[in-house]
């Protein structure tokens, strides 16, 4: 079954046709690394020539989105995410600004006796309760990190009574604008560890392949500790990026 694709009017043909390609790698419909129809598949399926098909194809290898295996044929490349933290934005927040599917598998959610660790962190008494959520981000269908998230109970109490959907939600976005509480800053530590047998199974890595480790601690606009997170990122997905000046 042949794609619709409208008049060269509206736009060049080859545009029409990465757009729908890349939309189709986005979806997950051509998952990473998979292998796209033949430039003679793609024509019949678009109706339109083999020209305007390497057109399309040329665009979506400078974007990064494919590649070519000589021999074998064009594949679907391992999405690679950047995002940039002279901001503090929410991955799903900074994500769908460039483009990228985001979604969350909520692992847990669970109120637990802080770790001391946390505690002192979130400035709570010793044995306080906090909220304790663990999510794998999914970036294009691919997992690409996995957020281990601490908040103080009371927040989490009112993220259940609003019933927010933490599969689609940043949890900054939930505390900004469903619960009415500004955000000012967050204090973050980065370093590399390797992954264990658990975080090697939910970022689908082989076991000890090098992982980015987050630690972010973010504060209301009152200066108070607010939520407290490990975020562990496959660094063959995700990079950070940031502009200093002298």
């Amino acid at each position: 079954m042949s794609e619709q694709i409208s008049k060269p009017n509206v736009s060049p043909l080859n545009e029409q046709v990465k757009e729908l390609l890349q939309q189709r790698i986005q979806s997950g419909e051509y998952p990473a690394l998979s292998q796209l129809p033949s430039e003679n598949e793609l024509s019949e399926l678009f109706s339109v020539s083999r020209i305007t098909i390497r057109q399309a194809l040329h665009k979506l290898s400078l974007e990064g989105l494919i590649f070519k295996v000589h021999g074998k044929g064009t594949f679907v490349s391992k999405p690679k995410a950047y995002q940039n933290i002279t901001q503090l934005q929410g991955f799903a927040e900074a994500m769908s600004s460039t483009g990228h599917h985001i979604l969350n598998e909520v692992l847990s959610i669970d109120f637990i006796e802080a770790p001391l660790k946390v505690a002192s962190k979130l400035k709570l008494a010793v044995r306080s309760q906090v909220t304790e959520i663990k999510r794998v981000r999914l970036l294009n269908n691919e997992p690409v990190s996995y957020e281990l998230t601490y908040l103080p109970q009371e927040i989490g109490l009112k993220l259940l009574e609003k019933q927010v959907d933490l599969r689609i939600s940043d949890i900054f976005t939930v505390i900004e604008k469903e619960l009415d509480i500004p955000l000012g800053y967050a204090d973050l530590n980065i370093d590399a560890i390797q992954a264990d047998d658990e975080l090697a199974q939910l970022l689908s890595l082989d076991i000890n392949t090098p992982i980015l480790r987050v630690e972010r601690l973010t504060h209301d606009a009152n200066k108070h500790p607010i939520d407290y997170e490990y975020l562990y990122f496959s660094g063959e997905s995700f990079q950070y990026q940031l502009r200093i000046f002298r």
